[in-house]
C-alpha cells in the first residue's frame, strides 16, 4: 500500500466517523419537539421580555440553559404565589419527562430574555436556542418564536 493510499484511507475513516457523529446529532436533536414558541411584544426602554412555549422529549431529557441573540443574556424562570405575592425565581434547569409535553407559560415556568438588543415588536420572530442535556449529551435545539401583540389573549 503506498503512502498515498493510506492518507486516502484515513481521510475516508475520518469523514465516515464525522459523518456518523453528525448523523447521531441529528437524531438526537429529533427527539425533542417544540411547538408554539411565542414572546409578547415590548414597550420602548422595557430590557426583559418572556418567551413561552411547549417542549417535548422522546428521551429523558432536562432544559439546562437558553441561548438568544436577542438578548445579552437568557434564563429558565418559574412563577408562584406565596402569601398573595407573585414570586420569580431563576431555575438551573427544567425536567422534561420522555413523552410529556411541558408547557412554559405566562405566571408559571418560562424563559426570561434580560437586555433585549431591542424591543421586540409584533409581527417579528426572535431565535432562541435551547440546550438539552439528555443521555448524558448537551444538544442545542433551534426555535424560533413569533412575537405577539401586547394586548393579544393567550
Amino acid at each position: 500500500m503506498t503512502n498515498n493510499t493510506k492518507s486516502l484511507s484515513r481521510c475516508a475513516f475520518a469523514a465516515a466517523g464525522l459523518w456518523l457523529l453528525i448523523l447521531s446529532e441529528t437524531v438526537m436533536a429529533a427527539s425533542v419537539e417544540v411547538t408554539d414558541a411565542w414572546a409578547r411584544a415590548t414597550m420602548p426602554g422595557q430590557s426583559v421580555a418572556g418567551v413561552y412555549l411547549h417542549v417535548k422529549s422522546t428521551l429523558r431529557a432536562r432544559l439546562v440553559g437558553i441561548k438568544s441573540g436577542s438578548a445579552k443574556t437568557a434564563e429558565i424562570h418559574s412563577m408562584s404565589q406565596e402569601n398573595g405575592v407573585m414570586k420569580m425565581r431563576k431555575l438551573d434547569f427544567l425536567d422534561l419527562p420522555p413523552g410529556e409535553t411541558v408547557t412554559l407559560e405566562p405566571r408559571g415556568n418560562h424563559v426570561m430574555l434580560f437586555d433585549i438588543r431591542k424591543p421586540l415588536q409584533a409581527g417579528e420572530r426572535i431565535k432562541l436556542t435551547l440546550v438539552i442535556e439528555q443521555e448524558g449529551k448537551k444538544i442545542n435545539v433551534p426555535v424560533t418564536a413569533a412575537v405577539r401583540a401586547l394586548t393579544e389573549q393567550h
